[in-house]
Protein backbone atom coordinates (compact mmCIF):
# COMPACT_ATOMS: atom_id res chain seq x y z
CA UNK A 1 0.00 0.00 0.00
CA UNK A 2 1.39 3.40 -1.03
CA UNK A 3 0.24 6.90 -0.26
CA UNK A 4 0.21 9.90 -2.57
CA UNK A 5 -0.43 13.54 -1.77
CA UNK A 6 -1.27 16.55 -3.88
CA UNK A 7 -0.87 19.98 -2.30
CA UNK A 8 -2.59 23.16 -3.44
CA UNK A 9 -2.51 26.82 -2.46
CA UNK A 10 -5.47 29.18 -2.76
CA UNK A 11 -4.22 32.40 -4.29
CA UNK A 12 -4.95 35.64 -2.41
CA UNK A 13 -7.42 33.94 -0.10
CA UNK A 14 -8.16 36.78 2.35
CA UNK A 15 -8.44 39.59 -0.24
CA UNK A 16 -10.70 37.48 -2.50
CA UNK A 17 -13.58 36.48 -0.21
CA UNK A 18 -16.93 37.30 -1.78
CA UNK A 19 -18.90 39.54 0.59
CA UNK A 20 -22.38 38.57 -0.56
CA UNK A 21 -21.57 34.87 -0.43
CA UNK A 22 -20.04 35.28 3.03
CA UNK A 23 -23.22 37.00 4.23
CA UNK A 24 -25.30 34.09 2.92
CA UNK A 25 -22.99 31.61 4.68
CA UNK A 26 -23.39 33.47 7.99
CA UNK A 27 -27.16 33.45 7.53
CA UNK A 28 -27.14 29.75 6.62
CA UNK A 29 -25.13 29.03 9.79
CA UNK A 30 -28.21 30.18 11.80
CA UNK A 31 -26.57 33.17 13.45
CA UNK A 32 -28.76 35.77 15.11
CA UNK A 33 -30.40 38.18 12.67
CA UNK A 34 -28.60 41.10 14.27
CA UNK A 35 -25.26 39.39 13.61
CA UNK A 36 -26.24 38.77 9.98
CA UNK A 37 -27.31 42.40 9.53
CA UNK A 38 -24.07 43.60 11.13
CA UNK A 39 -21.86 41.69 8.71
CA UNK A 40 -24.10 42.59 5.79
CA UNK A 41 -23.50 46.26 6.53
CA UNK A 42 -19.89 45.68 7.55
CA UNK A 43 -18.85 43.90 4.36
CA UNK A 44 -21.11 45.05 1.52
CA UNK A 45 -20.59 48.32 -0.40
CA UNK A 46 -17.40 49.26 1.41
CA UNK A 47 -15.22 52.09 0.13
CA UNK A 48 -11.72 53.26 0.93
CA UNK A 49 -9.13 55.81 -0.10
CA UNK A 50 -5.44 56.36 0.56
CA UNK A 51 -3.50 59.23 2.09
CA UNK A 52 0.16 59.98 1.34
CA UNK A 53 1.49 63.20 2.89
CA UNK A 54 -0.77 65.85 1.32
CA UNK A 55 -2.06 63.56 -1.41
CA UNK A 56 -5.48 61.92 -1.12
CA UNK A 57 -6.56 59.30 -3.65
CA UNK A 58 -10.06 58.97 -5.09
CA UNK A 59 -12.51 56.68 -3.33
CA UNK A 60 -12.33 53.03 -4.41
CA UNK A 61 -14.98 50.36 -4.00
CA UNK A 62 -13.89 47.44 -1.81
CA UNK A 63 -16.47 44.78 -2.55
CA UNK A 64 -14.29 41.73 -1.88
CA UNK A 65 -11.89 40.51 0.76
CA UNK A 66 -11.43 40.83 4.50
CA UNK A 67 -8.49 42.35 6.34
CA UNK A 68 -5.92 39.66 7.06
CA UNK A 69 -4.92 41.37 10.30
CA UNK A 70 -8.46 42.07 11.46
CA UNK A 71 -9.71 40.42 14.66
CA UNK A 72 -12.83 39.20 12.82
CA UNK A 73 -10.94 37.70 9.87
CA UNK A 74 -10.15 34.29 11.46
CA UNK A 75 -13.85 33.76 12.23
CA UNK A 76 -14.98 34.90 8.78
CA UNK A 77 -12.49 32.83 6.79
CA UNK A 78 -13.24 29.76 8.93
CA UNK A 79 -16.95 30.03 8.10
CA UNK A 80 -16.12 30.59 4.45
CA UNK A 81 -13.59 27.75 4.18
CA UNK A 82 -15.57 25.23 6.24
CA UNK A 83 -18.55 25.65 3.91
CA UNK A 84 -16.30 25.11 0.90
CA UNK A 85 -14.69 21.97 2.35
CA UNK A 86 -18.08 20.58 3.38
CA UNK A 87 -19.39 20.87 -0.18
CA UNK A 88 -16.13 19.50 -1.62
CA UNK A 89 -16.18 16.44 0.65
CA UNK A 90 -19.81 15.70 -0.27
CA UNK A 91 -19.04 15.89 -3.97
CA UNK A 92 -16.09 13.53 -3.64
CA UNK A 93 -18.21 11.17 -1.57
CA UNK A 94 -21.04 11.19 -4.12
CA UNK A 95 -18.56 10.43 -6.89
CA UNK A 96 -17.04 7.66 -4.74
CA UNK A 97 -13.53 9.08 -4.89
CA UNK A 98 -11.70 7.81 -1.76
CA UNK A 99 -9.58 10.87 -1.09
CA UNK A 100 -8.96 12.62 2.23
CA UNK A 101 -8.64 16.39 2.60
CA UNK A 102 -6.49 18.35 5.06
CA UNK A 103 -6.55 22.14 5.14
CA UNK A 104 -4.22 24.66 6.80
CA UNK A 105 -6.07 27.93 6.08
CA UNK A 106 -5.31 28.59 2.39
CA UNK A 107 -2.93 25.62 2.08
CA UNK A 108 -4.46 22.19 1.61
CA UNK A 109 -3.71 18.72 0.35
CA UNK A 110 -5.43 15.63 -0.96
CA UNK A 111 -4.33 12.21 0.31
CA UNK A 112 -4.90 8.99 -1.63
CA UNK A 113 -3.93 5.44 -0.64
CA UNK A 114 -3.74 2.65 -3.20
CA UNK A 115 -1.63 -0.28 -4.40
CA UNK A 116 -1.02 1.57 -7.66
CA UNK A 117 0.40 5.04 -8.24
CA UNK A 118 -1.64 5.29 -11.43
CA UNK A 119 -4.86 4.80 -9.48
CA UNK A 120 -3.79 7.38 -6.93
CA UNK A 121 -2.92 9.81 -9.70
CA UNK A 122 -6.33 9.42 -11.31
CA UNK A 123 -8.05 10.05 -7.98
CA UNK A 124 -5.94 13.11 -7.30
CA UNK A 125 -6.52 14.41 -10.80
CA UNK A 126 -10.29 14.12 -10.49
CA UNK A 127 -10.26 15.65 -7.02
CA UNK A 128 -8.13 18.54 -8.23
CA UNK A 129 -10.50 19.31 -11.11
CA UNK A 130 -13.48 19.26 -8.75
CA UNK A 131 -11.57 21.56 -6.41
CA UNK A 132 -10.72 24.14 -9.08
CA UNK A 133 -14.26 24.23 -10.45
CA UNK A 134 -15.75 24.63 -6.99
CA UNK A 135 -13.28 27.37 -6.07
CA UNK A 136 -14.45 29.44 -9.03
CA UNK A 137 -17.98 29.41 -7.62
CA UNK A 138 -16.54 30.71 -4.34
CA UNK A 139 -14.66 33.49 -6.23
CA UNK A 140 -11.32 31.82 -5.49
CA UNK A 141 -8.57 30.33 -7.61
CA UNK A 142 -5.67 27.91 -7.15
CA UNK A 143 -2.12 29.15 -7.60
CA UNK A 144 -0.90 26.50 -10.04
CA UNK A 145 2.80 27.22 -9.56
CA UNK A 146 2.60 26.05 -5.92
CA UNK A 147 0.81 22.75 -6.66
CA UNK A 148 2.97 19.70 -5.86
CA UNK A 149 2.60 15.94 -5.89
CA UNK A 150 4.53 13.46 -3.78
CA UNK A 151 4.43 9.67 -3.41
CA UNK A 152 5.30 7.66 -0.29
CA UNK A 153 6.49 4.07 -0.53
CA UNK A 154 8.66 2.13 1.95
CA UNK A 155 9.36 -0.83 -0.34
CA UNK A 156 12.96 -1.63 -1.25
CA UNK A 157 14.32 -0.89 -4.68
CA UNK A 158 13.44 1.77 -7.22
CA UNK A 159 10.06 2.33 -8.79
CA UNK A 160 8.68 4.46 -11.59
CA UNK A 161 6.70 7.48 -10.52
CA UNK A 162 4.04 8.68 -12.97
CA UNK A 163 3.64 12.33 -13.84
CA UNK A 164 0.42 14.20 -13.25
CA UNK A 165 -1.02 16.71 -15.69
CA UNK A 166 -2.85 19.01 -13.29
CA UNK A 167 -3.62 22.06 -15.41
CA UNK A 168 -7.17 22.36 -16.79
CA UNK A 169 -5.60 23.44 -20.07
CA UNK A 170 -3.11 20.60 -20.08
CA UNK A 171 -0.10 22.90 -20.00
CA UNK A 172 1.56 22.03 -16.67
CA UNK A 173 2.86 18.61 -15.72
CA UNK A 174 3.72 17.78 -12.11
CA UNK A 175 6.84 15.70 -11.59
CA UNK A 176 7.31 14.02 -8.18
CA UNK A 177 10.51 15.05 -6.41
CA UNK A 178 12.84 13.02 -4.21
CA UNK A 179 11.93 15.10 -1.15
CA UNK A 180 8.95 17.21 -0.20
CA UNK A 181 9.08 20.25 2.09
CA UNK A 182 5.72 21.14 3.57
CA UNK A 183 4.98 23.43 6.51
CA UNK A 184 8.64 23.33 7.55
CA UNK A 185 8.92 19.52 7.50
CA UNK A 186 11.06 17.70 4.95
CA UNK A 187 9.63 14.34 3.90
CA UNK A 188 11.26 11.57 1.91
CA UNK A 189 9.48 8.68 0.24
CA UNK A 190 10.34 6.13 2.92
CA UNK A 191 9.77 8.51 5.85
CA UNK A 192 13.29 8.10 7.21
CA UNK A 193 13.52 11.89 7.74
CA UNK A 194 17.27 11.85 7.04
CA UNK A 195 17.03 14.98 4.88
CA UNK A 196 14.98 16.70 7.59
CA UNK A 197 17.59 15.93 10.23
CA UNK A 198 20.49 16.97 7.97
CA UNK A 199 18.85 20.32 7.21
CA UNK A 200 18.09 21.25 10.82
CA UNK A 201 21.42 19.89 12.10
CA UNK A 202 23.27 22.25 9.75
CA UNK A 203 20.97 25.05 10.82
CA UNK A 204 21.61 24.54 14.53
CA UNK A 205 25.39 24.21 13.98
CA UNK A 206 25.33 27.60 12.26
CA UNK A 207 23.28 28.99 15.15
CA UNK A 208 25.77 27.74 17.74
CA UNK A 209 28.70 29.23 15.84
CA UNK A 210 26.95 32.59 15.52
CA UNK A 211 26.45 32.74 19.29
CA UNK A 212 30.18 33.29 19.64
CA UNK A 213 29.66 36.97 18.87
CA UNK A 214 27.23 37.44 21.76
CA UNK A 215 28.55 39.40 24.73
CA UNK A 216 30.49 42.65 24.87
CA UNK A 217 34.04 43.90 24.41
CA UNK A 218 35.05 42.86 27.96
CA UNK A 219 33.65 39.36 28.41
CA UNK A 220 31.28 36.89 26.82
CA UNK A 221 27.91 35.83 28.15
CA UNK A 222 27.87 33.86 31.41
CA UNK A 223 26.90 30.23 31.89
CA UNK A 224 23.34 31.03 32.94
CA UNK A 225 22.80 33.03 29.77
CA UNK A 226 24.30 30.22 27.70
CA UNK A 227 21.91 27.76 29.32
CA UNK A 228 18.99 30.05 28.51
CA UNK A 229 20.13 30.41 24.90
CA UNK A 230 20.53 26.65 24.63
CA UNK A 231 17.00 26.01 25.80
CA UNK A 232 15.36 28.80 23.83
CA UNK A 233 17.37 28.75 20.58
CA UNK A 234 19.22 25.44 20.16
CA UNK A 235 16.73 22.83 21.38
CA UNK A 236 13.77 24.14 19.30
CA UNK A 237 15.88 23.80 16.14
CA UNK A 238 17.36 20.41 17.07
CA UNK A 239 14.00 18.93 17.99
CA UNK A 240 11.86 20.58 15.33
CA UNK A 241 9.42 17.96 14.09
CA UNK A 242 10.70 15.21 16.42
CA UNK A 243 7.07 14.11 16.90
CA UNK A 244 7.31 12.92 13.29
CA UNK A 245 10.69 11.20 13.16
CA UNK A 246 10.80 9.88 16.75
CA UNK A 247 8.24 7.10 16.28
CA UNK A 248 10.38 4.23 17.64
CA UNK A 249 13.92 3.62 18.84
CA UNK A 250 15.17 1.85 15.70
CA UNK A 251 15.97 4.90 13.53
CA UNK A 252 17.24 7.00 16.41
CA UNK A 253 20.93 6.13 15.86
CA UNK A 254 21.27 8.12 12.63
CA UNK A 255 19.35 11.12 13.95
CA UNK A 256 21.30 11.40 17.20
CA UNK A 257 24.58 10.89 15.36
CA UNK A 258 23.87 13.79 13.02
CA UNK A 259 22.46 16.04 15.72
CA UNK A 260 25.45 15.23 17.93
CA UNK A 261 27.81 16.96 15.51
CA UNK A 262 27.36 20.28 17.22
CA UNK A 263 28.51 18.79 20.54
CA UNK A 264 31.98 19.51 19.18
CA UNK A 265 31.26 23.19 19.84
CA UNK A 266 32.20 22.67 23.50
CA UNK A 267 33.99 25.99 23.72
CA UNK A 268 30.62 27.72 23.95
CA UNK A 269 29.64 25.71 27.00
CA UNK A 270 26.04 25.01 26.00
CA UNK A 271 26.12 21.31 26.87
CA UNK A 272 28.12 21.68 30.09
CA UNK A 273 26.16 24.59 31.47
CA UNK A 274 22.73 23.17 30.65
CA UNK A 275 23.54 19.63 31.84
CA UNK A 276 21.20 18.36 29.12
CA UNK A 277 21.63 16.31 25.97
CA UNK A 278 19.41 15.11 23.19
CA UNK A 279 19.47 11.62 24.71
CA UNK A 280 17.95 12.88 27.95
CA UNK A 281 15.41 15.07 26.19
CA UNK A 282 14.23 12.28 23.88
CA UNK A 283 14.33 9.55 26.49
CA UNK A 284 10.94 7.73 26.43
Amino acid sequence: MSMSTLTFDISQFFPSLNHQLLTLIIKKASFNNQVVLFFANYLVDRKTNYYWNNFMSPIFNVNVGVGQGSALSPILFTLYLSSFIYILENRLKNLKIPVSIISFVDDGLFISQSNSFDISNSRLYCSYNILTNLLKKFSLVVEYSKTEIFHFNRSHGSFNLPYLNHSPLGENILQPNETWKYLGFIFDRKLTFHQHIDFYANKLISTVKCMKILGNSIHSINHLQKCLLYRSCILPIALYGFQLWFYNCAPMAYHLKVLGKYKEEQQYGFWRSSKLSLHTVLKP
